[in-house]
Parts: C-alpha cells; structure tokens; sequence
C-alpha cells in the first residue's frame, strides 16, 4: 500500500475493480503525499480532503454493487480554472480569491459522473497567462525535477502535482501551450485536443477562440482513459462540436508506427533560440520513431514567424473583452471603501489583477479601439487564416508533424525574463492553438542538469487517437516516461 502512487491509471483500475484496496485507501494515500510533500511542491491552492473521501466512499459502494465506471475511484486533480460547486475557484488570482462557484464546468461534471474522486485544485498562471506559474496570486510552484525551477504554465501546478505523485492525473487547459509546455518541462505526457473536442463551458474564459481543455498524466494510456472521460458535444458550449468520440483506450495500438509519415518543419530546427540539447534530444526521439518504422519528410511551414504577433494580437484581445466581466461589482474582488462608481471600477481592476494580466488586457484593449481595429485584429486574424493554410497543405504530404514542446528546458524561479523572451518561449506551441489543431507532449530524455525535454507531435484535426497511439506505442519502445524526480520518490 505504499506504493499505490507508481500504479497507473489501468492498474489503480484493475485493483479497485479487483478488491485489492479501496478507494478510500487510495484517496488517503494522495492526501497524506500531499499533506507531506506539497510544501515543497506547492502545487494545490485548495485540498477538498474531506469531498474527496466522502467521493471515495461512494466509489467504494459502488463498486462493490458492482456497478460502477472503469475510472470510479480514482483521484484526480483540477486545474483552478475550472468551476467547482461549492469549491473555491481562483484562475490563479486575487480578483477570485473569494469566489465559489455556484456549479460545476462540464469537465469536472463529466469527472464526477465517471466516479473520480476530486483531490482539490491545483495552482496556474493568473487567468492562464503565463509560461512559468509564477504569475499566480498564491506564489510560484516548484518544478519536481528542481525545486527551484518552474514547471511551466499556465498548467504549472497540474503538471507538478502529477510529476510529484500527488495526483496521478490531472486536467489542464491550453490557449497557446498551457498543457503541452508544463508537461514537457515536468517529464509528462499532455494532450491539447482539436478546438471544441473538450466542453468549455464552466471553464474560466482567456481567449475563447483558443481555450481547450486536456488531460495531463505519466503516459498516452493514462490520458487516454481520461480523455474517454472528458471528450465530447456540450450542448452548454456553442463552440463544441457535435461529433462522435473515440474510445481513445481502445485505439491505443490503432495507429501503425510502420509507414508513418512525419513531417520535420526546417524552420522548427532553426531558430535561434532553440537549445542544443533539447535540439538533440527530440532528434534522438525521431530516430527512435524511424527505427520503429516511421519516415521523416522534411516540410517547410513557412508562416513560422507570425505565430509570436499573430497570437499576442488575437490572444489579448479576446482577453480583455472577456476580463471585463471582472469589475467589482457582482463577484470577485471589489476595493475598499470606493469614492464612486469610476473608483470602484479602477480600483478593482487595478487591485485585483497583476501585473500580467493587466499588460495583455491593455494589449487586447488597444488592439481593439477604434483606428486600431482593422490594422491589427482584423490583420491578424487574416494571418490566422494562412497559418491554417499552411498546416494543411503540410498535412496533404504527412499524417503528423514533429516539433519540440518548448526550445528550452526549465528555468529558475526568478528568472525574471521580459514579457518578450517569455513570449518568444511559446513559438512551438502557439500556432496549434490559432490554427485549433490538436498535439501532444511526450517526454523524451533530459538535458545535462537532469531537466526534462518533450516532444511534440501535431495531428491533424480530430487525431487524438492517433496520437496518442503513436505516443502510446512510443512509450513501449523508451522508459523516458517511467523515470520520476526525487520528490516523487519520496514516501508520505
């Protein structure tokens, strides 16, 4: 029983099914490694320790009625960005330091239905706006590779409670690589579906245009299980589309790695600010595929260098028209003690948002007022359009193409990079996200301070199953999944 963290998903499955221990043994497992280890981690805001035994229990019943879902009683963990009744929900900031949510989002709806039981709710970037966690009203979480390192964002405490074994799933969102980059900077496997595979309704608004929700775990089985949880139309989201799901678990050998085409952009290769060994190590994963009997194409996606502009128009702008909600007046933070209307909303808005969210509001704003209108939103939606372009034609010639998850590994806490350089961070995950494709993060080995590098692989619309079968099949040729940091080695 001390060990039931190294359990995946279908073996914590097959042994509650089994009898071998219960959920409420299990649940307390996660609480006790949390209530130990997350001091160092931190990567939860709120614990619900007493919902998620009483979620336990109720798991338990049912299973031993014998009626319960493949997943009933196992933990996971929640974004803070998703609504939960009755349970405090953040964003990450002081302007929802005092809300609880009145429901539930669909995503965690859909959860509780399948019988998972909700260990709590786990730190982010504020309003997801971020690459590093740190922007968070309640302090920056540890990468548990290195303490001292950021586990990337704005899925940063998703990702860290997951590489620390103290969920072994979680759920994320990703508006510009918000799961993909966290879990290649934590050595986990994420995936970002294809825009409106995943409900967003409950799920606090960024970029609408660009939010999605995803599972994040250890492995492709792991996030499959969820994802069969998860996916699906949402007759509450208008943008959800109603198409019908895969049984991702099922297809998990369905895709053959024999004759696979992957497509290799020449200019993913060859930017500037790429790090050799993170360079070297996605290489060393695609001859890994190769040897399994892929083929790599060379591809030219030629609209790389509007990806950074292109996003930081679209992204801010949607922002700030769905930030304004936020102004003291119905919920959230409202200031002390306000002189007038004007003063209650400058002062809320001010008080309440950092300093990060506050810049991409002003950008979106700016973007957005009259004169500026059409010279840049209306301009950058434009090239929205060609980056979309420019991916199918690629994907006329290849079934997946290949990239690295972030160009870099980790960096310190404090690193204090420009809001540019933490920018110029997202180049290989932005245009997934405008053009509404779906990828995935593999981990794939380390740099020379034991940091971990993640592949990416970007599908084609609708592809979950393939890659999360390509991935899947991956992890049954390399171990690069089964190495776990200290801290995750450490025993409550």
């Amino acid at each position: 029983m001390t060990d039931l963290h190294r359990l995946s998903i279908r073996e914590l499955s097959e042994g509650l099914q089994q009898a071998q221990f219960s959920s409420r043994e299990l649940t307390e497992h996660y609480l006790k490694r949390i209530a130990k280890i997350d001091t160092k981690v931190k990567s939860y805001v709120t614990v619900t320790a007493e919902q998620a035994l009483a979620e336990a229990d109720a798991a338990d019943a049912a299973l031993k009625a014998g009626n319960a879902s493949v997943l009933a009683g196992i933990p996971l963990a929640h974004k803070d960005i998703f609504c939960t009744k009755g349970i405090k929900t953040t964003a990450g900031s002081k302007m929802l330091d005092n809300f609880i949510s009145p429901y539930d989002a669909t995503v965690v709806a859909k959860a509780k239905a399948a019988g998972l039981v909700t260990l709590g709710k786990v730190n982010m970037d504020e309003f997801a706006m971020g690459s590093t966690s740190e922007s968070s009203y309640f302090g920056a979480t540890g990468n548990p590779w290195a303490l001292d390192h950021v586990p990337g964002g704005s899925s940063g405490g998703s990702a860290a409670a997951v590489a620390a074994d103290l969920a072994p799933i979680a759920t994320g969102t990703d508006t510009g690589g918000s799961i993909r980059q966290p879990a290649s900077f934590c050595g986990l496997t994420g995936l970002k579906p294809t825009y409106g595979r995943v409900s967003r309704f409950g799920m606090i608004a960024y970029a609408s245009s660009l939010d999605q929700g995803g599972p994040m775990a250890r492995t492709a089985e792991d996030c499959a299980y969820l994802m069969n949880v998860i996916a699906g139309h949402d007759a509450k989201d208008s943008t959800s589309i109603n198409k019908e799901v895969d049984d991702y678990v099922a297809n998990l050998n369905g895709t053959s790695v024999k004759g696979l085409r992957i497509g290799i952009p020449k200019q993913y290769f060859n930017v500037s600010g790429l790090d050799a060994e993170v360079k070297a190590r996605v290489e060393e994963s695609l001859k890994k595929l190769e040897e399994m009997g892929a083929s790599l194409v060379e591809i030219d996606l030629n609209m790389t260098e509007a990806y950074v502009p292109t996003y930081y128009l679209i992204a801010p702008a949607e922002a700030s028209s769905n930030l304004s909600r936020f102004d003291g007046v119905r919920y959230g933070y409202r200031c002390e003690n306000p002189v007038d209307l004007m003063d209650l909303y400058k002062r809320s808005r001010s008080e309440g948002f950092g300093a990060e969210v506050q810049r991409r509001i002003l950008i979106g704003t700016y973007a957005l007022s009259a004169g500026y209108y059409d010279a840049y939103y209306v301009k950058a939606q434009k090239v929205r359009r060609l980056i979309q372009q420019d991916f199918l034609k690629a994907f006329e010639n290849v079934d997946v193409i290949a990239a690295p998850s972030a160009p870099t590994t980790a960096y310190k806490i404090g690193a204090n990079l420009s809001p540019t350089e933490m920018y110029l961070g997202d180049i290989y995950t932005l245009a997934v996200n405008l053009a509404g494709l779906p990828a995935i993060n593999a981990p794939v080995g380390f740099d020379k301070e034991s940091l971990p590098v993640g592949l990416q692989l970007i599908g084609n619309y609708w592809s979950e199953s393939q890659l999360l079968s390509i991935v899947h099949q991956y992890q049954q040729n390399t171990d690069w999944h089964t190495k776990r940091a200290s801290v995750a080695e450490e025993t409550a």
